[in-house]
Order: C-alpha cells, then structure tokens, then sequence
C-alpha cells in the first residue's frame, strides 16, 4: 500500500494517495460499483453505465487514473503495480467491501494486477469488458500477438508525432457507426490526458503477461468481448482470458466493437446489472 500516508478523501471528489490526488465519481447507494477505464479514457466514459446502475439501487464510482481527466499528473508512477495501488487507495479511502470491479481493455489489466498484489478481501465479483489479458505481444506463448516493433512505431510515428490525427483515423473501429459528436467527445477525452502518461500506459500493456494471475482469480468472473473488436481481437484476449480464469463467463457481442460500452449500452447494462444482482 501507499508509504506516505493513509489514502482519504481530501475535497469533494478527491482522494489523496501517495501525493497524487485522484479525482471520482460516487452515485448511489447500495453495494459498491467500482469503474476502472480504458487507455486514454477517463470516468466520463463509463456514465450510461452508472446512472443505469445508480437508479437501480446500486452506488457507482468511477475515477480517472492518474494522469487521465481531473486526476493529477505526477510524472511518473505508470508501472502497472503503482496503478493497481491506486485502484487500491480508492477502495480504502471510500473503504468499500463486497465491491464489484469493472474495466475495460487497460483497466482489466489493473484489476488483474490489484487482485494479486492486494487479494479480494474487498472484491465480491469482477466484470471485464474487452480486455487487453493475459498478453497483446507476439511470444513463444503466444503466437497470434501483435509485433511489439508495431506497437514501438505507433508510439514513436503517431503518438508522440501527431497524436490528434491518430485518434480521428482510429476512433470509428472503436465506436463503429458512432454519430460524429460521440466520436468528437472520445477524442475530447483523450486529448486531455498527460501524454507521459499515454505513452507509459501504453508500454505497460505491450508488456504486460498476466496468465499466472488471472488463473489466481478466486471470485466470480463476466467477461463482455465485441467480436468485432480490433483493439482487443476476440481470440488473442477475451478468449485467452476466459480459459485461463476459474469461474468465468464470456459473453460474445457479436455486432460490438471495443467501445461496446457506448454503442451497446442496453445490452451492456442488462449483461452487469445481471452479473452485480447475483452476488446477492
């Protein structure tokens, strides 16, 4: 846990964690919701999904992750053990128990990895949506991956060059069919996050081997993929993830993109609320 100092709220929608002040959301009352983002999301992205939870008896929190939306930019702290601290420090200074963890694509890695550093004493079930698990990058063990010299070039060539013209280029396959203004917030969204913090994140995902750890995973697992995902293909991550982790269930969209929070929020929704109600 943290070294400096016990993590607690410090203003309204603040939480101090080891000198970095994490900003979130809390709506509702009942058992806990906790939202974890994707790679250059923040808590905005996950609001169809809290209010639907929140008027159904639910209390839903999201928070930025350091470096994205309101949270601070601490200039460093973008290893994936420091991140699952901060999921931990939300846990503690809004001391929520019997929670369910939900993330999407990058969040699910941070989930993965708080679950093993911090147990699930506080963890009733988890939710992942298009997770980036166990591995993105081509290996012995892992034959389908991504070459990681692709995932260096986008940094080097897109990221760090002109990272606006990327986001217009990619964000239609993350949101396919998405009206113009949904695909101008997503950017919106991105454009406000620290780059160190992109690019840091970025690297841990391209490095990230979490198989030993989700086949640790001792609580209840739903796992949300788009079939039509192609930042997380089905086969190199939902599918990997599913039969590696105990007590899983993956459910296929097969119309849904990474996005599939946004595009597909009935369905979404139904699927978590569902998942959330069983731990009753």
């Amino acid at each position: 846990m943290h070294h400096d100092a016990t993590p607690r709220v410090i203003a309204p929608n603040t939480i101090a964690a080891d000198g970095v002040h994490l900003h979130y959301r809390d709506w509702g009352r009942g058992r806990p919701v906790l939202f974890v983002a994707g790679w250059s999301m923040c808590a905005d992205a996950w609001g169809y999904q809290m209010m639907a939870l929140s008027r159904r008896g639910l209390r839903a929190i999201a928070f930025d992750r350091r470096g994205h939306g309101r949270s601070s930019d601490p200039g460093g702290g973008y290893d994936l053990d420091t991140l699952a601290d901060d999921i931990a420090a939300v846990l503690e200074a809004l001391d929520l128990k019997d929670v369910v963890l939900v993330g999407h694509s990058m969040g699910c890695n941070e989930i993965v990895r708080y679950l093993a550093r911090h147990g699930a004493a506080r963890v009733e079930r988890v939710a992942f949506l298009g997770p980036m698990t166990p591995g993105i990058t081509l290996g012995a063990d892992n034959p389908q991956g991504v070459d990681p010299a692709l995932l260096e070039q986008f940094r080097a060539t897109q990221l760090l060059h002109d990272f606006p013209r990327w986001i217009e280029e990619n964000v239609e396959p993350f949101v396919p069919g998405a009206n113009p203004r949904m695909r101008d917030w997503l950017a919106q969204m991105a454009l406000q996050c620290s780059l160190q913090a992109l690019h840091d994140c970025h690297v841990v995902v391209q490095e990230s081997n979490l198989s030993t750890e989700l086949a640790a995973i001792d609580v209840p697992v739903l796992l949300l993929a788009g079939a039509l995902d192609v930042s997380a293909p089905l086969d190199l991550t939902a599918r990997r993830t599913a039969a590696l982790v105990p007590d899983c269930r993956l459910v296929v969209l097969e119309d849904a993109a990474h996005g599939m929070f946004l595009t597909h929020v009935e369905r979404v929704n139904g699927e978590l609320l569902e998942f959330v109600r069983a731990a009753d």
